[in-house]
């Protein structure tokens, strides 16, 4: 038997008590249109798109819903252009207190847009975009947003600027922790240090914020402190003397002069025979046997 003929008004009352039952619109899958003999959703999107039933042809369910109700059509979206986007994005900036990515979900005060699908269309070149850019790119360009996946190229020359101004402002050298770099846009002093590290954003590699820091600034470096002689210890110790009147010792420490030293280091130095000092020896019996004249008189005096 034909089927009954179909009316606009029949398809937007089925599609609004849908609604009310499940808080859903229905789409061409939902199956039977409860109410009715044995009539489907999918039926109906075919009698719209090719004419059917006494209906025109040339649409669908989908944009009926869109045109009649509102409904967010995924296969018939709006044009959108990168003003429209930067917009959004600034009120979402307002909003949050930060710029929205690619996973900050949906865009309030529209129908349906999410940054996801903004992204998407960038990339692609859809809804009247041009394509080949994406949202971190457009904040980037157009806000200065910091893009972590295109960081500007560092060199060792800006690395060095931002030291000594840290150097200069807090008194003390960067490390690794110190957190953000001040007046730059989002560096921090571990992801330079990661870029000296494993050779990123035009940097060589095989570096580190302290081995830069110890080759051009003369910082002391915890990891590879500067190498020792006996001499260069006698040294040190005879100036102490002349300073104090007595010989250094293991507690006596940091040693003047030298960023970072201290006599403990020494003594731990001698005892295992790191630095580049061969021989195991301690601070006491080096200076025993070449500072012996005074030396046995000096930690006695000091109950050593």
């Amino acid at each position: 038997m034909p089927r009954t003929i179909l009316y606009i008004s029949y398809i937007l009352a089925w599609v609004d008590a849908h609604y009310k039952r499940t808080g859903r619109w229905p789409n061409l899958n939902a199956g039977r249109i409860r109410g009715t003999l044995d009539e489907t959703w999918r039926r109906v999107d075919s009698a719209l798109r090719i004419g059917l039933r006494g209906l025109p042809g040339g649409s669908s369910l989908a944009r009926l819903l869109a045109e009649q109700r509102g409904v967010r059509n995924p296969s018939c979206l709006s044009r959108v252009s990168s003003k429209q986007i930067l917009a959004w994005a600034d009120a979402h900036h307002r909003r949050a207190g930060a710029w929205p990515t690619s996973e900050s979900g949906p865009i309030l005060d529209t129908s349906g847009e999410t940054w996801k699908a903004i992204d998407h269309a960038l990339r692609l070149g859809m809804r009247g975009l041009p394509g080949g850019s994406s949202l971190s790119r457009l904040l980037a360009k157009q806000r200065g947003v910091r893009n972590i996946q295109r960081l500007p190229r560092l060199s060792l020359k800006q690395i060095l600027a931002w030291a000594d101004a840290h150097r200069r402002r807090t008194g003390t050298w960067p490390v690794n922790n110190s957190g953000p770099i001040a007046k730059t846009a989002g560096e921090t002093w571990s992801g330079v240090n990661a870029a000296l590290q494993k050779g990123r954003r035009g940097l060589p590699g095989g570096s580190s914020l302290a081995r830069l820091l110890a080759k051009t600034r003369g910082v002391r470096n915890p990891k590879a402190p500067p190498r020792l002689s006996v001499a260069l210890i006698l040294r040190w110790s005879d100036v102490y003397f002349e300073r104090h009147g007595a010989w250094p010792t293991k507690n006596s420490g940091p040693i003047a002069d030298h960023d970072g030293e201290t006599w403990a280091m020494i003594d731990r130095a001698l005892a295992k025979r790191q630095r580049g000092l061969r021989q195991k020896n301690s601070l006491f019996r080096l200076l025993r046997k070449h500072r012996h004249l005074v030396l046995r008189q000096n930690y006695l005096a000091q109950g050593r």
